[in-house]
Parts: C-alpha cells; structure tokens; sequence
C-alpha cells in the first residue's frame, strides 16, 4: 500500500494529513486557507490521489505558515509513500490548459530537491490568498518530498485560472511519475538507488 500519514504540530499550526498515492481522487479537506483548499482538491482529482487534512493555522495573521506547513507535510507524506521507489515511471510532464492560461509541470522522483517555476502572476492576490504562497507551497513540497519540481507558466492573464492550471498539471505529473510500471525492474536508475 502506497499511502501514509503525519501529523505535525508547531507554534504557528497543527496539521494532519493522510495521503494515498493509489486512490480515487478523493478529497477531504479542511485547510482553513479557502483557495488553497480549491487548489488541492483540483490536485487530487487530477492526479487521482486520495488526500485528508485537517489543519488549524494562525490564518488570523495570514495564510503563510498554514500553506508552507501543508506543503511541508504533503511532501512527507508522498516521500514516504513512495517507498524504496521500485518499479515506478520516476519521471511525469504533464501540460494544462484553463480557459486563456497554459501551465506545464515535469517532476523526477530522483530524491534530488530542487524546484524551479518560471512565469509571472499578473495578481498579488486571489481573493484574500497572496499568490506568492503558490511558490512557497511548491517549493516546500519539493524539499520535503525530495524531488525535481519545475513549473511553467507559459501564458495567461488570469490570476486564478494560471495557479488552477499549475495545480491540475501538478496532479497530473505526480500521477504519471508516480505510476508503476511493469517493464521496470527495481528502481529506475542506473546508480541502483533512488
């Protein structure tokens, strides 16, 4: 079973989070961060994840250690679930059209972080969410879960359908790197480790 758990409490949030690599797209969340809840729940659709998380942040100064937190522990939980990483793709590109916007995401499971997204937000805000957050959650997700992220806005002019689109091709990346293979034997590398 690829799924697990954390639970992590700090001064500034107390999340859980329950995540399962082979799931349906299932989504329950209370994120108490509102379009960040849009957001992960376009993720896990997408990428036919199941994802649980209650979170309780201090949102009453901003959003930024409630979304930093869950993008630390979603990339717990997945780094974890993937195990010893035997028999996957490794690698996932997936490109995402909203309306006017076109997002591209390529992940490699390699356990080397890095995190790259290239492409401008037009906003500083949706609705009460500061967009700069998008790359803080990415980019934590990314040191956590011990990936190669890179994201590419390649155009658009809405704020929201730009970050929706990062979202669903997001999803649909993970799912695809993230999927077993049977051709592969072991893990997919030549150094024998990933």
């Amino acid at each position: 079973m690829r799924n697990t758990s954390v639970n992590r409490v700090t001064n500034e949030t107390s999340i859980q989070l329950s995540f399962d690599i082979d799931g349906k797209g299932n989504a329950d969340l209370e994120t108490g961060v509102p379009f960040l809840t849009h957001m992960l729940d376009l993720f896990t659709k997408h990428g036919q994840f199941d994802l649980a998380i209650r979170a309780n942040g201090d949102t009453e100064i901003d959003d930024h250690h409630t979304t930093e937190d869950i993008g630390i522990c979603l990339g717990q939980v997945l780094r974890e679930a993937l195990g010893n990483k035997s028999g996957i793709k490794r690698y996932g590109n997936a490109f995402v059209p909203m309306d006017e916007a076109l997002a591209q995401v390529v992940v490699d499971l390699s356990n080397r972080p890095h995190f790259v997204m290239k492409g401008d937000l037009p906003s500083q805000r949706v609705g009460s969410f500061d967009t700069e957050l998008v790359h803080e959650f990415l980019w934590k997700l990314a040191l956590e879960a011990r990936i190669n992220l890179h994201v590419i806005i390649h155009y658009g002019h809405n704020t929201h359908h730009m970050i929706e689109a990062v979202f669903k091709a997001l999803g649909r990346a993970l799912d695809e790197a993230t999927m077993i293979d049977p051709r592969v034997k072991g893990v997919p590398s030549t150094k024998g480790l990933l």
